[in-house]
């Protein structure tokens, strides 16, 4: 089969009730593969059969059932989805930022909210990977890549969203440990993963006292609240991660003290680029399913395509995907290449998809009309699913003020 089939029959696999005589070729304008070297092409085809074999079958129950899939996680791992922007020598891909996003955007067709944890769960590990030293790397990475071990990261309090550097988790020294009390809120995976790469205070405040830590489950004093009921990204759990009197071996600090802020930040540049992508991915579906929507139902004696408003719609929402993808595959290249401006790119790659792709999702939902707003149709869960893209890793509000202070400094 042609690879450019694999994206079109992993979206239209999310349809119901639609007739296979009526699914058409992907149109060439809105193709994600234009521009990849024939090497992402192949891992591209891999992630979308993956997405359509592995994923979009069970992204409703997924849903529905607030299933945490994580024998489906393992088999995408398997394939080199666990690490994939991480060094090969402890189980990693060592693919590049910008193939990280092509794989990320091709399993989000699938299932926007698994994809995600994914792409959290990459971050994680790529931080390890990056900052701790090699018996950390050793230590924590491999079970990491496999995905026989799941991974979380704790930046988020109830009291520091957007102001992150005023977080209040303290770590005391205490001897060859550390001893940790306050929370974590809104992290995904909590509870149900096994490693944290927690951000804590070690020193004074503001950034420079914040220190990064790596707590495994189980370590006594570390607790969990309920499950948070949430809107969208229901087959990843959402709790608050609690430590009391939580003691923590010297062994784990990732950096020396007073990086962790640094270390969080540059961990997020990565995931405002992951998070875009899944962006991306949702998008992409969405547009599929509104083509196939307003070829097939008839109004008004002929086919809703045959009504210029929503042809002009159509294509509205196809051009933004396409700005919205070569915006993130440009920042991708600049944090891979280390550029000046990389995190700022990042910034303006995550505001712009992230905003765009949910205003594709919703106006694909608006086509579909009161089917939209039916359980039974997946355009749906693509908004419900995409709609909190705009509020993590860095709020859209927070992206605005990093371009804007970068455009006005002296």
């Amino acid at each position: 089969m042609a690879w450019r089939a694999v994206p079109r029959v992993g979206a239209l696999l999310l349809l119901r009730r639609r007739p296979a005589a009526g699914r058409r070729r992907i149109a060439s304008c809105i193709d994600p593969s234009a521009g990849l070297t024939e090497e992402q092409k192949e891992f591209q085809k891999v992630a979308f059969d993956f997405a359509s074999k592995e994923l979009a079958p069970h992204m409703a129950e997924w849903d529905e059932k607030e299933i945490f899939p994580v024998e489906a996680m393992r088999k995408a791992a398997q394939l080199g989805f666990g690490g994939i922007y991480v060094k090969p020598d402890v189980g990693g891909s060592g693919l590049s930022r910008l193939d990280t996003s092509i794989i990320f955007e091709a399993l989000s067709t699938g299932c926007t909210s698994t994809t995600a944890y994914l792409s959290i769960h990459n971050m994680c590990v790529w931080m390890i990977d990056t900052f701790g030293n090699e018996e950390q790397r050793h230590r924590f990475c491999p079970s990491l890549c496999s995905m026989e071990k799941l991974a979380s990261y704790c930046l988020t309090e109830p009291g520091s969203g957007s102001d992150a550097a005023s977080l209040l988790t303290s770590a005391k020294r205490k001897g060859d440990t550390y001893v940790l009390n306050g929370s974590k809120a809104f992290i995904s995976g909590g509870g149900d993963t096994d490693v944290y790469v927690v951000m804590c205070r070690t020193g004074g405040p503001g950034p420079k006292g914040i220190s990064c830590l790596v707590l495994e489950k189980g370590t006594p004093g570390l607790s969990f609240g309920k499950k948070e009921k949430k809107v969208g990204w229901n087959s990843q759990p959402t709790r608050a991660v609690i430590f009391e009197d939580c003691v923590v071996p010297v062994s784990n600090l990732l950096g020396a003290e007073g990086e962790g802020f640094n270390i969080a930040m540059k961990g997020l540049n990565g995931g405002r680029i992951n998070i875009a992508s899944c962006s991306l991915g949702a998008a992409h579906a969405s547009v599929l399913l509104a083509q196939e929507h307003l070829t097939v139902r008839k109004q008004f004696g002929e086919p809703l395509a045959n009504n210029q408003y929503l042809q002009f719609r159509l294509a509205e929402m196809a051009t933004r995907l396409v700005a919205a993808r070569l915006m993130v595959r440009n920042a991708a290249r600049a944090l891979q290449e280390g550029q000046k401006d990389a995190a700022v790119l990042c910034s303006m790659a995550k505001l712009f998809a992230t905003d765009e792709c949910f205003a594709i999702c919703n106006q694909a939902l608006q086509m579909h009309g009161g089917y939209g707003y039916l359980k039974d149709y997946a355009v749906q869960q693509f908004v419900r699913d995409i709609r909190v893209h705009q509020i993590l890793e860095g709020t859209n509000e927070v992206m605005r003020m990093i371009v804007a202070r970068n455009l006005l400094q002296e």
